[in-house]
């Protein structure tokens, strides 16, 4: 088994950046995901408003995965018949 072939993994850590365009155009919002204390980093575009609703997502969440793959973020987990 390698780093590679794991395609869930655990997030650390996250960090919203703006990053500034050409005068007159809008800025383009990024999310650095650092999973696994680090063993893996990745860098979504996202926009303003899904940058707001991921914020809302992420605090309280104690538990979130990162599916390498598809690039879809999960949120906890709950036990069947709750």
């Amino acid at each position: 088994m390698t780093d590679d072939s794991i395609r869930v993994r655990q997030l650390s850590h996250y960090q919203f950046s703006w990053i500034a365009q050409e005068a007159g155009e809008a800025g383009v919002f990024t999310m650095q995901l650092v999973t696994d204390q680090g063993v893996r980093e990745e860098v979504l575009t996202v926009s303003a408003e899904d940058a707001d609703v991921l914020q809302n997502l992420l605090r309280p969440s104690e538990d979130v995965h990162f599916d390498v793959g598809r690039r879809v973020l999960m949120f906890g987990t709950t036990p069947v018949g709750k």
